[in-house]
């Protein structure tokens, strides 16, 4: 229900309402002064000087009150705050040289904030791409010119040196693969040799050695049957026992001698097989030598061929190129040319992301990142037009229905004297939940606000250009403003 304006009224003690007239009170208090033998003149006297002193009320003026919205706010430069950074294709970039000395300079759109550490690699690629965008112009120029006589000459003898130098060198390879086919037939000739000389004295030390062993066997048994002999002349009493012995002697000897020749015919046979086994090892050796030797020759003549060849080949296309003018040359020079300055402007637009610049004309807010250090996860600079403020209220979904553009607003807070003044210039178009500065543990977070823009007056705007993000308090006059 909709309350009246109060009317504040003062009230005396002669406004209370009495139950007698004034006339008749005194009369009565006389007639009882008198039944207890008072005097009653004094006592008259008092009560007609407070009849004749009452005042008639007097009604105060009446003051209107005002309906307001009251919510949270926070102060904010116009275009809400910026935060510089380094480009997303910059990671771990580190700010070489920081433009703004404190928090509070002013700068100006596309003033020159920050450079990062990568400015001189960037430049220099810059000044290679322009030499590069040079060079692409220079041969298309010669390109649409065409070859000179001296030119066409030169690459012809080019042509004649590279035949020259194909010939050579498949000669003198030629000459190489040549010898070592000659050193490989002499080598293999000369093993082979070797391999028979040792199958040859081989087979000769073996007959010699059973030579030796038939010989020395048929010793041994002439010493058996002379052994034989005298054993029947002793057991006759013929000879003595000391001749015996003798002969027994001779016998053993005999076996020795025998088993001596055995084991050397042994010592040949396998000796002599050893070195025959060498002697065939080295031959095959020698000869998969000289013939890997003859193969890495032959190689190197093909990839000389090829070599000189392929040079051949692009020495004459090179000629016919120059000779003659053709469209297609054109096209692909002016190709490189296109290619090169794209390349350039690459380089150019990579360059200028090392210098930091300002988006708008405003302050600095906060510094994030000094100079030789990596850039912050917050950026480098924070910036904000702080010449015109604002203020950000959360206005409760129920009130936000009373709030139209153009109502004045009052913003109050501890962190200045006074009363800030401002116009409701923007109605927000979505319902979130209240996050003003979100630093109250006991805030109703929950609640659901719509976000209202504010915009301050000039000289109060100044006041707090230096305290954006801080909470103040805001009521907004309803009732006024555009519909």
């Amino acid at each position: 229900m909709t309350q009246a304006p109060l009317v504040m009224v003062q009230k005396s003690h002669a406004q209370e309402r009495p139950f007698l007239k004034p006339g008749r009170q005194t009369a009565l208090i006389l007639t009882i002064l008198v039944g207890l033998g008072i005097s009653a003149v004094p006592i008259v006297s008092v009560l007609r000087s407070r009849e004749s002193t009452t005042v008639s009320p007097t009604p105060t003026a009446t003051v209107p009150v005002e309906n307001t919205v009251s919510a949270l706010g926070r102060l904010s430069p116009q275009g809400e705050a910026i935060k510089l950074s380094a480009p997303a294709s910059l990671q771990n970039a580190r700010v070489d040289q920081l433009l703004v000395e404190k928090e509070g300079d002013a700068v100006k759109a596309g003033q020159v904030v920050a450079i990062l550490d990568n400015r001189d690699r960037l430049q220099a690629a810059t000044e290679t791409a322009k030499k590069q965008v040079q060079v692409a112009q220079a041969n298309l120029e010669k390109v649409k010119a065409g070859a000179k006589t001296g030119e066409i000459q030169a690459q012809k003898a080019e042509i004649t040196r590279l035949e020259a130098q194909l010939l050579r060198e498949r000669t003198a390879q030629a000459a190489t693969v040549t010898r070592y086919e000659a050193q490989l037939l002499r080598e293999t000739t000369a093993q082979a040799a070797t391999v028979e000389r040792f199958h040859a004295q081989w087979q000769g030390d073996i007959a010699a050695q059973k030579a030796t062993i038939e010989r020395m066997e048929a010793e041994l048994n002439n010493a058996a049957s002379e052994l034989n002999r005298n054993q029947q002349l002793y057991q006759a009493g013929g000879i003595s026992a000391s001749v015996l012995d003798s002969k027994r002697m001779i016998l053993a000897t005999a076996q020795a001698k025998v088993n001596e020749a055995k084991a050397n015919l042994k010592r040949i046979t396998e000796t002599g097989r050893a070195q025959l086994n060498e002697a065939k090892a080295n031959l095959k050796q020698t000869e998969e030598t000289v013939q890997a030797q003859i193969q890495e020759a032959q190689a190197n003549l093909k990839r000389t061929e090829e070599t000189v060849q392929a040079q051949i080949g692009e020495a004459k296309a090179t000629l016919d190129k120059i000779s003659e003018i053709r469209p297609t040359d054109v096209k692909a020079a002016e190709a490189e040319v296109e290619s090169a300055i794209a390349t350039l402007k690459q380089a150019q637009a990579d360059l200028a992301l090392a210098y930091v610049k300002s988006p708008i004309t405003g302050h600095v807010l906060k510094i994030h990142t000094r100079a030789g250090e990596a850039v912050s996860k917050d950026g480098i600079v924070e910036l904000g037009q702080t010449d015109q403020m604002y203020v950000v209220a959360e206005v409760y979904e129920n009130d936000i229905g009373q709030i139209n553009l153009g109502q004045p607003a009052t913003i109050t807070s501890g962190s200045f004297d006074g009363e800030l003044h401002g116009t409701v210039v923007e109605k927000g178009w979505k319902i979130a939940k209240k996050d003003v500065l979100n630093t109250d543990p006991a805030a109703d977070v929950d609640s659901r606000v719509v976000e209202v823009r504010i915009r301050l007056d000039p000289t109060d705007s100044q006041k707090v250009a230096g305290l954006t993000n801080l909470q103040v308090d805001v009521k907004i006059v309803m009732g006024m403003g555009n519909q």
